[in-house]
């Protein structure tokens, strides 16, 4: 299920849309206001966010430049609005996409699938509502995040490429250290501790799917 942040400043606006995208599978978070809604984005972790321009207090433009200071998620600025210098604004304060209203239902989930295509690459790996992306350096459990060090997070992505692999502490050295690393096995040891704490501490069932393999190494279980 993809996640979507619709930030509207009228609730009716913000029913209409939910209504429209929840029959596609989309679980929809409403924000009444660009306040509301820059609160989320840095609370949680969305696929899409569709943004309307005209709101008072904090309007479209200046909540897509807050946005961008400190994520890449894409955005549609959805607006009654259908002047081309808008179009123009938008697309340079980071928007990827624009949507004039009243709209078509069928062209907004179009437009919002085209996006999503254009936007996801192998980079994220999604399983069992956990997601891992490489590119945006985020782990997330249903859209809270997980903060790990560098090295845990490159862990987490070896292990859930590599289901039922068992790997060593020697090759998981080589790999995420270097083979001209003096890590010891130890390290490692501590931290895929860290690792698997602070992944437990999401409420994620972490020790359902991640295994020691005691004398050996370690491996993630594919479900």
């Amino acid at each position: 299920m993809k996640k979507v942040l619709l930030i509207d400043d009228e609730e009716r606006m913000l029913g209409l849309l939910s209504l429209y995208l929840e029959p596609y599978q989309y679980d929809c978070k409403k924000a009444l206001g660009a306040k509301e809604g820059l609160t989320y984005i840095k609370e949680e972790r969305f696929d899409i966010v569709l943004l309307d321009i005209m709101m008072p207090e904090v309007d479209g433009w200046q909540a897509c430049r807050e946005i961008r200071k400190y994520s890449d998620v894409p955005i549609i600025m959805v607006t009654a609005r259908e002047q081309k210098e808008d179009t123009v604004k938008g697309l340079r304060l980071g928007a990827d996409d624009y949507v004039t209203k009243p709209f078509d239902e069928a062209e907004l989930i179009a437009r919002i699938e085209a996006l999503l295509r254009r936007t996801q690459t192998g980079s994220q790996i999604e399983i069992g509502g956990l997601s891992w992306n490489e590119d945006r350096f985020e782990l997330a459990y249903k859209g809270r995040y997980i903060k790990l060090t560098p090295k845990e997070f490159a862990l987490v992505g070896l292990f859930i490429k590599n289901p039922d692999r068992v790997f060593t502490r020697n090759q998981l050295i080589d790999l995420i250290w270097g083979m001209d690393s003096e890590t010891e096995g130890r390290t490692v040891d501590s931290h895929v501790r860290n690792m698997r704490e602070k992944i437990r501490e999401s409420v994620f069932p972490i020790d359902e799917c991640f295994h020691t393999v005691w004398g050996v190494g370690y491996k993630w279980i594919r479900k």
